[in-house]
């Protein structure tokens, strides 16, 4: 009779003593595609190789330091283990199980953006892109390009916000880039079956240009809520290729049927005219304009029952023309200290160092009675960096 995977492990233990047994365990384990398992033998060496008992029952916290490190650092080295055999299994959920604690989100970002998704892998790919916020973008682009727009929009909202302005933007670019190729698709098949040719632009407003019919009796080309909400969800970005996108959404939402014309809430009452100014301006068009409405609009707005959202577009807007002296003394003028804000436009005191001039804050701070803000703009001055 062969021996069983028991009798050799006790061979081994009787041979070579527990050094050898926990290593022929390991080799089995791992030859088996067992990682779990291979975990908890990684775990038992270490104790075996630290003088401990094999199954430990003091908590680690009551453990001596060196010793306390040194069972920590084997966990995750067996933690790293597992979690890469896993990982190259695409084995993704168990494997995020044992790769969560080594705090190495860059490299699983860069993992994962390595795998194909797949029906079988692509909820596992989505829950540690996006709900663990490994790679919060790639995970966005993954529920757009196969739980379409509904679902992107969707999941903009309601998982987006606890993430990094910087993943934000991404986000929205690409919703913004897929809404916009959307509808100039569906806009060039439907002037191609009234002109016989599809016209040679991916432009929607040379689309639109002269083609009033396209809007007749209230008709339209892409999901009105989703283009609404991709208009909004724009406000964020600043990459002028991708503003650009976003005010031809403008343009063609405005031409839509008085039933799609849904109020906003201000400053962008008006949806699509408001937004539309907001973009234009970073572009270089309708500059004066812009600045004149976003400035009323801010000055009208009763801080009481609206909030800082009117002050903080309009100062937003004064940044990126890179009027920043001019930002911050507005920011200071609509925005009184200690209001509560948004968040869409920087503290004052980031103003205060986008536009180098601390000084400025400080004679506020003092006006103000603002010890703390005094002393923040006080220690920012002196930063080396500055």
């Amino acid at each position: 009779m062969s021996a069983t995977p028991f009798d050799e492990l006790e061979a081994d233990f009787e041979s070579g003593g527990a050094d050898a047994a926990l290593e022929r365990l390991a080799k089995r384990f791992r030859d088996d595609a067992d990682f779990h398992g291979l975990f908890d033998t990684r775990l038992m060496q270490a104790r075996q190789r630290l003088g401990l008992p094999i199954i430990l029952t003091t908590p680690l916290e009551d453990l001596a330091e060196p010793l306390r490190g040194q069972v920590e650092n084997a966990y995750l080295e067996a933690c790293r283990e597992a979690g890469w055999l896993l990982w190259n299994a695409s084995r993704f959920r168990e494997a995020w199980m044992y790769l969560r604690p080594l705090g190495e989100n860059p490299a699983v970002a860069a993992a994962l953006n390595q795998i194909e998704p797949t029906e079988e892998n692509l909820a596992s790919l989505v829950e540690i892109a996006l709900q663990e916020g490994v790679a919060p973008a790639r995970g966005f682009e993954l529920v757009l390009r196969n739980y379409g727009t509904c679902n992107a929009i969707t999941t903009f909202d309601s998982e987006m916000g606890r993430h990094s302005r910087s993943q934000q933007v991404t986000a929205a670019a690409l919703l913004v880039r897929q809404l916009h190729s959307d509808l100039g698709a569906n806009l060039r098949s439907d002037i191609a079956g009234r002109e016989n040719a599809a016209p040679d632009t991916t432009s929607i407003t040379e689309l639109i240009a002269g083609r009033d019919w396209l809007f007749a009796d209230s008709s339209y080309h892409v999901d009105t809520s989703h283009l609404s909400a991709s208009v909004r969800i724009a406000r964020i970005v600043e990459d002028p290729e991708v503003l650009q996108l976003a005010w031809e959404l403008t343009e063609y939402g405005r031409r839509l049927g008085a039933t799609f014309q849904l109020r906003g809430d201000e400053p962008f009452a008006d949806v699509y005219p408001s937004h539309g100014l907001f973009f234009a301006a970073q572009v270089g068009r309708q500059v004066d304009e812009a600045v004149a409405f976003f400035r009323n609009q801010a000055e009208k707005a009763n801080l009481d029952e609206e909030g800082t959202a009117a002050a903080e577009v309009y100062v937003t807007l004064l940044i990126r023309l890179r009027r920043l002296g001019e930002a911050l003394d507005e920011h200071i003028r609509l925005m009184p200290a200690g209001v509560r804000t948004t968040g869409f436009a920087p503290t004052v005191l980031e103003l205060a160092r986008l536009a180098d001039n601390y000084d400025r804050l400080l004679a506020v701070c003092r006006d103000r009675n603002d010890l703390l803000g005094f002393a923040a703009g006080l220690l920012s001055k002196a930063e080396p960096t500055h």
